[in-house]
């Protein structure tokens, strides 16, 4: 029975550090799924989990601890960046400015009331206070990035070793944290006396308004006398709107359309354009048509290629000469669920899926062209990732001097592969990087990461965590971080609502997003039946995100390091 033994107490055996991982990380994860009425803490409870093997003695070598924890943090922000980055610096177009300063507002609410409760409820001659706050903090707004981040700051600031365990801050205020975000949220409900009901019809209206983004499809005649040998770049100048012509029916023969196609009266063409635009193309060309393409001479057919082949990465639609080169039309393109306009100047991307038109042997020839292999696909880039790795790892290790400072600032290992992996994300393409990963892949990876930092936390914290809660200020870190929680959100949620007018849902998904919390968008999901809240998560989310992680390391470097 040694052999047994020496499993759980021979600290130095890889065995030992391999075994005490996999029942933390096993434990938590399990744990996690069970829920609290609506609400599960999820991947989250594997801090809880090492917290208790910490408590219980079960540890292994602190280097050990150290590595796995920076490890893991270094690869789960590097890879929430690599999936925020396309979209990051598109979420402040539109509507998105107002919602991302809200969302920065709140931001800076929480770590206004956070500098308020040290100094109203603590003794700030104790050093290890402030970044136990910063803990709190990070827990009260469900961000586990932030922590990881303040931890490494903390690093920098108490060389000795002797830094606070701040996870002991985190893990008393997260639970609540997660039920706060979502209270705060029904109480705005009500302080804005909101019907659920009116804010669905509100949101089926907007749809409705917003007929310009929605495509339409079309067959019309050419009925316009004015249009007779005019070419199809003639006519859509003149029109000054965005539509594709896919397919023309002239004197039996069906062709594919380019700029230069001469259009007669009688031809019969297949249209792509907005929804708005529809009405306007019809009283301009002619009326609408039924017709049975499959019965012409020449059968046309319509095909979602998968770009996959590496070399086509960054190439924009005009530089491929689709129409004049291939013979074929590209209508539209899908990228990460969204449906973009085929513009001559947009950037293709592995893992776009581009819908083309035209006869079937050359829309086959143009599928070899794009690679369309999904096997392909699967095989996560990872050469790309440790890339990412190294330049965001040099990145954050750049000192910045700022005056007053005592140390000079560094984004670290989390701030710098975050910067790195959403630059990637949205510009890798442009120097021959592939980004794309499927979204099983970026979620296996960003949960080992997490699980590996969560675990390697608590089992450090673990050991003194006791004595924090019980002992100590426990209970003011979890009232504090309540605080914390929901005073943001009810003044952010009430402006949101009462001065800009959002839609209610909008603001749910707002406020989950800048908490960067999962279960209050399902939360929010719930509620509604349209994709509002997943919307203003979205919106938020990216630079939320990165503001948590930003906001923790300067913070313990500005205070904290004085």
């Amino acid at each position: 029975m040694d052999w047994f033994i020496k499993l759980f107490t021979a600290t130095d055996s890889v065995a030992h550090i391999a075994m005490l991982y996999a029942m933390v990380i096993a434990c938590g994860v399990l744990l996690g799924k069970i829920k609290f009425g609506k609400v599960a803490l999820g991947v989250t409870f594997v801090l809880f989990a090492g917290i208790l093997a910490g408590h219980l003695g079960l540890t292994a070598p602190l280097d050990i601890l150290t590595f796995l924890q920076d490890f893991g943090l270094i690869l789960f922000v590097f890879m929430i960046g690599l999936q925020v980055g396309p979209g990051f610096f598109e979420s402040f177009r539109k509507g998105g400015v107002t919602l991302n300063l809200l969302a920065s507002g709140a931001v800076l609410l929480n770590i206004i009331v956070m500098f308020a409760c040290y100094y109203c409820f603590f003794d700030t001659s104790n050093p290890n206070n402030l970044p136990m706050m910063v803990g709190t903090l990070c827990g009260a707004v469900t961000n586990t990035p932030g922590l990881g981040a303040a931890n490494e700051a903390l690093n920098s600031v108490f060389s000795n070793g002797q830094q606070p365990q701040i996870a002991s801050g985190y893990a008393c205020a997260y639970p609540l944290g997660v039920i706060g975000i979502i209270g705060a949220t029904i109480l705005i409900r009500y302080i804005c006396k909101v019907k659920l009901d009116h804010e669905e019809k509100l949101l089926e209206e907007e749809s409705a308004d917003n007929a310009h983004v929605k495509p339409h499809q079309m067959h019309l005649k050419v009925t316009n006398s004015y249009l007779a040998g005019r070419t199809l770049l003639q006519i859509h100048d003149f029109l000054n709107r965005d539509f594709v012509c896919s397919r023309i029916l002239h004197d039996g023969h069906v062709s594919i359309p380019n700029r230069n196609t001469v259009f007669e009266l009688g031809d019969q063409i297949f249209i792509v354009c907005a929804e708005a635009d529809a009405e306007a193309i019809i009283a301009f060309i002619g009326p609408e048509i039924e017709v049975d393409w499959e019965k012409q001479d020449q059968p046309m057919v319509s095909k979602r290629i998968l770009v996959t082949r590496p070399s086509i990465n960054g190439k924009t639609l005009g530089q491929m000469h689709f129409s004049s080169v291939y013979g074929v039309n590209v209508t539209r393109i899908t990228r990460q669920g969204i449906d973009l306009f085929a513009s001559p100047n947009l950037a293709l991307q592995v893992g776009d899926k581009i819908m083309v038109v035209g006869p079937e042997d050359l829309v086959n020839r143009v599928s070899d062209v794009l690679g369309n292999s999904i096997k392909r696909l699967n095989a996560p880039n990872i050469a790309t990732i440790f890339i990412g790795i190294i330049a965001g790892i040099i990145f954050g290790s750049l000192p910045f001097t700022i005056p007053g400072m005592p140390v000079p600032l560094k984004l670290g290992i989390a701030g710098g592969p975050l910067i790195i992996a959403i630059l990637i994300g949205r510009y890798g393409y442009k120097v021959h990087l592939v980004t794309y990963t499927t979204t099983s892949a970026n979620l296996m990876l960003r949960e080992i990461g997490l699980v590996l930092f969560l675990a390697s936390v608590g089992i450090k914290a673990g050991a003194g965590f006791w004595d924090t809660v019980v002992q100590g200020d426990g209970l003011k870190y979890v009232g504090t971080g309540f605080l914390i929680t929901i005073i943001p959100i009810l003044i952010i949620g009430t402006i949101a609502r009462l001065k800009y007018k959002f839609n209610y849902f909008t603001i749910m998904g707002m406020i989950a997003g800048t908490y960067t919390d999962p279960p209050a968008l399902a939360y929010a999901n719930q509620s509604c039946s349209k994709e509002a809240p997943a919307v203003g998560y979205s919106t938020v989310y990216p630079l939320s995100m990165f503001l948590r992680i930003l906001t923790a390391q300067i913070i313990i470097l500005l205070c904290c390091g004085m």
